[in-house]
């Protein structure tokens, strides 16, 4: 096979010495990578069409082979029209490369191929082709959350996924196609609560007045098998300043802070022996405002039925922040409530005014078990990050620095 960067190097020695006294070591010419790449089509050959109209079948990895034996392959970058990149891996000889991750289905696919003959000189090759629809009617659709707005630093961004992944090489194709972002920017790691559920959170709190953005690349990428991707809209979220109120049970004492000051300290009192507050960081699930509180929510004996105002849910089973004027006499001094924190009405109103949705509540000093991580609500920073990374299907056993996404190269990772 001939091209013209090898008929150009094919010239006589008395033509060099005669161009030698014109021509400056920096010339065109004084190097094949200078160049300009040759069509390499008939030096590389592919396992699926392209450039034809004829759809390539998705469950295939894409093979790319070097035909010249004297020229090889140095480079492959293929996309989708989405922008994701197919990851994938050449051979020490640049005799072959193959996709490494899953082609998506119904997608369009752009391919460039850098080569290189015998002499150095450099070829390109960019072709398209299509991927065809699979049989299938299996579709792993996503639904990101918490619902789109405002929220307190402490606020995991959650993906409910409609079908159970449980094999860990079908959730990493999972984990690496559920992207979230923020600005300012910081890492931070998915964590598989179960087969459905994942939650995301940064190694500390996110920044105060961040922008979080949640988006899927997962439409049309194979999962497992029979098992594709399907829909899922994006979100957006942000943060407030930073506010913690860290409760202090044994001084039966509230501390609220904004962006690191200290901006209230409020006398309450916190759960009694055999009702005792759980301990650790517990993120505001909601304000629920006048609730209705009775002893057969939580199974007590002591009975009670109570209308409760200025209340702040922070646990699924019934933990609040609330008014609770009936124990002023022992705010400050004594615990004895049910496992709620309770203060003094005009105290609870300003809790109230002053907390959001993601802000954290962190409980220290009580004779109660620490808040479980999951199943209760968002106790997800009371696991350390390390723990928290041993939840990924991508970095649980890889060493702690910048995530997947960060990790660029001429050969990319990520779909």
């Amino acid at each position: 096979m001939s091209h013209t960067p090898r008929n150009r190097t094919a010239v006589s020695t008395a033509l060099i010495v005669a161009l030698g006294a014109g021509v400056t070591a920096c010339g065109s010419d004084s190097h094949p990578l200078s160049a300009k790449p040759y069509d390499a089509a008939e030096d590389i050959s592919f396992n699926t069409p392209v450039d034809d109209g004829r759809k390539a079948d998705p469950d295939k990895p894409l093979e790319i082979t070097a035909e010249d034996s004297d020229g090889r392959i140095t480079d492959v970058t293929a996309t989708d029209a989405a922008g994701r990149y197919l990851a994938g891996e050449l051979s020490a000889d640049g005799t072959r490369w193959h996709s490494t991750s899953p082609l998506a289905a119904g997608a369009h696919y752009r391919v460039r191929v850098s080569t290189e003959d015998e002499d150095g000189a450099p070829g390109r090759k960019v072709v398209d082709f299509d991927t065809g629809i699979p049989t299938t009617k299996k579709r792993l659709d996503v639904k990101f959350g918490p619902d789109k707005g405002t929220y307190g630093v402490g606020q995991p961004v959650t993906a409910e996924l409609s079908l159970p992944v449980k094999d860990r090489a079908a959730r990493a194709v999972v984990e690496r196609s559920l992207k979230v972002d923020s600005r300012p920017a910081v890492d931070g790691a998915w964590h598989w609560v179960d087969d459905k559920k994942l939650h995301y959170r940064p190694k500390e709190y996110w920044p105060a007045q961040a922008t979080i953005t949640a988006r899927s690349n997962l439409s049309g990428i194979k999962v497992a098998e029979r098992l594709w991707g399907g829909t899922a809209k994006p979100l957006t979220l942000t943060t407030g300043d930073r506010v913690e109120a860290l409760t202090d049970a044994s001084a039966h004492s509230m501390t609220v802070y904004r962006n690191g000051e200290a901006i209230k300290t409020i006398p309450v009192t916190t759960g009694k022996p055999g009702y005792d507050t759980r301990n650790g960081v517990k993120v505001v699930l909601g304000k629920e405002g006048t609730v209705r509180m009775t002893s057969a929510s939580i199974g007590s004996s002591d009975f009670y039925d109570l209308i409760v105002h200025n209340s702040v849910r922070l646990t699924n089973s019934g933990e609040y922040v609330h008014a609770a004027p009936w124990s002023t006499g022992s705010q400050g001094y004594a615990n004895v409530s049910h496992g709620c924190t309770g203060m003094s009405t005009a105290n609870a109103q300003w809790f109230y005014e002053n907390i959001r949705a993601g802000d954290i509540v962190q409980v220290v000093n009580s004779s109660g078990d620490t808040m479980a991580p999951f199943g209760n609500g968002f106790g997800d920073w009371n696991l350390d990050w390390k723990k928290w990374r041993t939840g990924s299907a991508l970095v649980a056993d890889t060493p702690e620095g910048p995530g997947p996404e960060a990790r660029l190269r001429l050969r990319p990772e990520s779909v």
